[in-house]
């Protein structure tokens, strides 16, 4: 399967301009392929509004996506479903001649004065990628309109008034359904809520820019999951040191052992405070133990633990008092295998990364505030705007693998171009989700994986277990013991990845928010 790209409407139009110079293929080809194939979904998606013989909306707007609509006008007409068409007159060639050639079938036309029947689906196809800014005239007035039709609404690539540049909403449309063409957009990922389900179709593009980022999808993340063998012994299955836990601050370190056991690591030591140690010696007795206290001078235990690990995750649960900085500086000094820096820790980094960083792998873990004391307050603030283009400076300035959590989630390295984790749903925005993020992560570089794969499978894990969580407890009830519980669902799930049904390439399901 081609990577699938997330894209911003300068890229979907550099996409659309090779396709039809550099590769020939003809852009009333492209429009014809992408209506139906919108077509193909819609049918498929709400059949019950389609067979239930109310029929179909369409608003058209002026440009190439007014065209679209014309061509999914034209296929639901020759297939016997009632459509209508309530439009502004077309300006460019492709939507002009795909308008005459739906008049000569006989697709029945709206004034814009008259009263639209009432159909059982709405399709807004009214801007494009390219739109920016509010609605304005009368595709403002159409739009208007089609949110207070009352029908499920599909959107032909975005719900008019969203940017899918910037994610930005100015409304007045949401849809049920989005039908996107290649690839997400990344207005689509920035505001899941006005998008509704989000079908990535194939409509014949030639393969993407290898520099664009590129969405993580189950197929993907099957293919790398860290396979088990039947020959296998504990060691083989790796070892992952989990350092963090001061006192009062148990759970978060406990949540990133109980994740890296539950990822398949075969070894878990976590080396923590006394009274995360008794809590861990009383509740997870499948986790090795290291008493420390976390101070300016590394015990002879905590070095020997960190020098077993396959992999270390440090920071759960660290805290922020003085001595941290020179315990965080401390265990990176030790053997220089894979490590996780997440939470506390990754506010003692800075000072440690202009030394070279030794041949140790990094992963770090921010979210936005965090991301503020990792990488400085420019790139912060550029973050806030362009979350991909601040991961991937940061990432080069900190020579490491940045995650940089969020709603997507963007992985960056020096290897490669960015991946996006768009899995998830607002149940994962509770404490303790992040701490299992980096014990997943943990497990899969003590296997070997690379570490932006690893940082991308954790991400993705985390998501889809948060989605099959949130069919039985709810987003609204999601706590961290629900999403482990959950995981046994993914890994299955991914062991039988369903192969695309043409055109289909991704769905990205509705984020759950009851």
């Amino acid at each position: 399967m081609n990577p699938i790209p997330v894209l911003s409407a300068s890229e979907a139009a550099a996409w659309d301009t090779a396709a039809r110079t550099q590769y020939r293929v003809p852009s009333r080809v492209l429009m014809e392929t992408a209506g139906r194939a919108t077509v193909q979904v819609l049918v498929a998606e709400l059949p019950d509004a389609i067979t239930g013989g109310g029929g179909v909306l369409v608003a058209a707007g002026a440009g190439n996506n007014g065209g679209d609509g014309w061509v999914i006008a034209r296929a639901l007409h020759g297939a016997g479903i009632p459509v209508w068409v309530a439009a502004v007159d077309p300006k460019t060639d492709d939507a002009i001649d795909n308008r005459a050639l739906a008049r000569l079938d006989g697709v029945r036309e709206l004034g814009r004065e008259e009263a639209w029947p009432k159909a059982s689906v709405a399709v807004d196809a009214l801007l494009g990628t390219g739109a920016a800014g509010p609605a304005k005239g009368e595709v403002l007035a159409l739009a208007e309109r089609l949110a207070a039709y009352g029908a499920p609404i599909l959107a032909v690539d975005g719900p008019t008034g969203l940017d899918l540049t910037s994610g930005e909403a100015h409304g007045p449309v949401h849809a049920r359904i989005t039908v996107t063409f290649g690839g997400p957009r990344r207005g689509h990922l920035l505001a899941r809520e006005w998008c509704g389900k989000v079908v990535v179709v194939d409509i014949g593009f030639p393969p993407p820019d290898t520099a664009w980022p590129l969405l993580v999808t189950d197929t993907w993340a099957a293919a790398r999951l860290p396979r088990l063998a039947p020959q296998m012994h504990k060691g083989d299955r790796g070892r992952v040191c989990v350092v963090g836990g001061a006192d009062g601050m148990s759970g978060a370190a406990l949540h990133a052992a109980r994740a890296a056991l539950a990822a398949g690591a075969g070894l878990v030591k976590l080396v923590a405070a006394r009274e995360t140690i008794a809590a861990a010696q009383a509740s997870l007795p499948d986790v090795l133990t290291v008493e420390s206290a976390l101070g300016e001078t590394l015990e002879a235990g905590v070095a020997e633990a960190i020098d077993w690990a396959d992999a270390v995750v440090l920071g759960p649960g660290l805290g922020r008092v003085d001595v941290r900085e020179q315990f965080v500086a401390q265990v990176l000094a030790r053997k220089p295998v894979p490590t996780v820096l997440d939470a506390d820790a990754l506010h003692y980094l800075r000072g440690y990364v202009p030394t070279g960083g030794g041949n140790r792998s990094l992963v770090c873990t921010p979210h936005l505030g965090e991301f503020r004391a990792l990488a400085g307050d420019a790139l912060a603030d550029e973050a806030a705007n362009d979350r991909w283009s601040a991961a991937a400076r940061a990432a080069t300035k900190l020579k490491c693998t940045v995650l940089l959590k969020g709603v997507p989630t963007v992985i960056a390295d020096l290897r490669g171009p960015e991946q996006v984790v768009a899995s998830g749903n607002p149940g994962l925005a509770t404490g303790g989700s992040g701490d299992l993020l980096a014990g997943f992560i943990g497990a899969f570089l003590a296997r070997g994986t690379a570490p932006a794969e690893a940082a991308a499978l954790g991400a993705h894990a985390l998501g889809r277990a948060a989605e099959q969580g949130a069919q039985q407890w709810t987003a609204r009830s999601l706590r961290p013991a629900d999403v482990l519980a959950a995981l046994p669902d993914v890994w299955r799930a991914w062991r039988d990845v369903k192969p695309a049904r043409p055109p289909v390439l991704a769905e990205l399901e509705a984020p759950d928010v009851l």
